[in-house]
């Protein structure tokens, strides 16, 4: 059984494809105009869309653009009174799978129907596909589809298969960087022993030598018996350090010491302890700068900077955000087996966001969306705590141009953005724009009794 929707403004068309349909087994939706059929995909998976061209608020083609626009395309049927060689030739460009004149036989809508859902097998059948090959879970789950995180991931595999050489990794926080360092780890000659991460910033100054290095009994006060540091306890594996920045400029020359030598010294110790072990830094500052200010070592930041790789900000690969997103929920649900984890207006707020705490950001969101929704798909609703956040330092302090502005036209150009945005759902588009929906559709029904 498929899912069709049909949008016409004629309710007689709907009900006769809807019988057609029905009695080959389908479930046919309905929706009188394109912004009513956008409202249908936000909420519903579908595999086909049969569409008039000539409706009231959003015709056809409209539809077939936004539908065009969505991540998750969907074959369109187009059925028209009004057939002409231009509209049909333009259907086709915007993505349209037929094009069927009014009236039609019903053999001529069966046909294209089953036409259709055999692309729309195909699209589905790529998407999996997609996901099996985006999602790489030998190093901790990483799913690559953009251009510069597949740089990032060959890079790392050229290194990982050379044991022993140090890497520095940069980036913003959240964009991954412990997630790579154990992809490195896990496709080397190391991968048997230890990873072991060390958040740097977290060390209070007085522990951070019996961190790395280890102590000795009595070595100060409290030091009951001796143990071991992260270098003693990774040796043959690899050491994890994070937040390199933030390390003190006495540990500093230390741990210099201990990457050149291959040896370590405990606090309290006289004996020089041979490790056997790779490090892997990582920092969101930039320590060229920290160098300049005399905040960190040169000669430490050119020993660990051998092998340096930059993790993009999730900004600059929105490629990938729906593919992560979908990643997440789908990790979070622990299956792929529904037809839609999440709808095109809620992709579209996921697009338009610009996440400043990264991937971990869009971790925890797609996780608290999840619990919201309780069961896929998510929807634009199941994303509302995201509008605010939505608003730019320039949508916040709009400044009015010299030459003047037409208010009316404004307002409408900003009701017609919060609708596309939002999918159609005008509760959502009345909260992105700070209005109740009351005062929401008043206003979207005075605008368009003036046009």
């Amino acid at each position: 059984m498929a899912r069709i929707l049909i949008v016409d403004d004629e309710e007689k068309i709907r009900h006769i494809l809807s019988i057609m349909l029905k009695i080959k087994g389908h479930l046919a939706l309905e929706a009188a105009n394109g912004r009513q059929a956008l409202k249908v995909l936000d909420k519903e998976p579908v595999d086909v869309v049969i569409t008039d061209l000539r409706m009231p608020e959003m015709d056809g083609f409209e539809l077939l653009e936004e539908i065009k626009k969505s991540e998750t395309p969907i074959p369109v049927i187009v059925i028209t009174a009004f057939a002409t060689i231009e509209s049909a030739v333009e259907a086709m460009k915007k993505g349209a799978v037929d094009y069927i004149t009014k009236p039609f036989e019903e053999n001529q809508i069966l046909l294209a129907v089953e036409k259709a859902l055999g692309l729309s097998r195909i699209i589905k059948e790529n998407i999996d596909l997609r996901r099996k090959l985006e999602k790489v879970s030998k190093s901790g789950e990483i799913v690559c589809v953009s251009s510069q995180m597949q740089q990032v991931m060959d890079l790392a595999l050229k290194v990982a298969q050379k044991s022993d050489t140090t890497v520095l990794i940069t980036g913003e926080s959240g964009t991954g960087k412990e997630v790579v360092a154990r992809f490195i780890h896990d496709n080397s000659p190391r991968r048997g022993a230890r990873f072991v991460a060390l958040n740097c910033a977290a060390i209070t100054d007085t522990l951070v030598e019996s961190t790395l290095f280890g102590h000795e009994k009595g070595a100060f006060t409290g030091a009951d018996q001796s143990k071991q540091g992260v270098f003693e306890y990774a040796s043959g594996g690899t050491l994890f350090l994070d937040e390199i920045g933030d390390l003190p400029l006495e540990a500093q020359a230390k741990l210099l010491r201990a990457l050149q030598e291959k040896t370590i010294q405990r606090v309290g110790g006289n004996e020089p302890i041979k490790v056997d072990v790779r490090v892997i830094c990582a920092t969101n500052q930039d320590l060229e700068k920290l160098v300049e200010k005399g905040e960190f070592r040169q000669d430490l930041f050119f020993r660990i900077n051998v092998f340096p790789l930059h993790i993009p900000p999730l900004r600059e690969r929105k490629e990938a955000i729906i593919p992560l997103a979908e990643f997440f929920v789908s990790r979070f649900l622990d299956s792929y087996e529904f037809d839609q984890l999440i709808t095109d207006g809620a992709k579209r707020i996921l697009k338009q966001y610009n996440w400043p705490g990264n991937i971990r950001e869009l971790a925890n969101t797609m996780e608290r969306a999840a619990i919201l929704a309780g069961l896929p798909p998510i929807t634009s609703e199941h994303l509302s705590f995201l509008y605010e956040q939505n608003l730019t330092p320039q949508t916040k302090q709009f400044k009015l141009p010299e030459e003047g502005i037409r208010l009316e036209e404004l307002e409408k150009d900003l009701i017609r953005q919060a609708l596309e945005m939002t999918g159609g759902n005008q509760s959502a588009a009345a909260k992105l724009l700070g209005l109740t929906r009351s005062k929401f559709r008043t206003r979207l029904k005075q605008l368009e009794e003036n046009n």
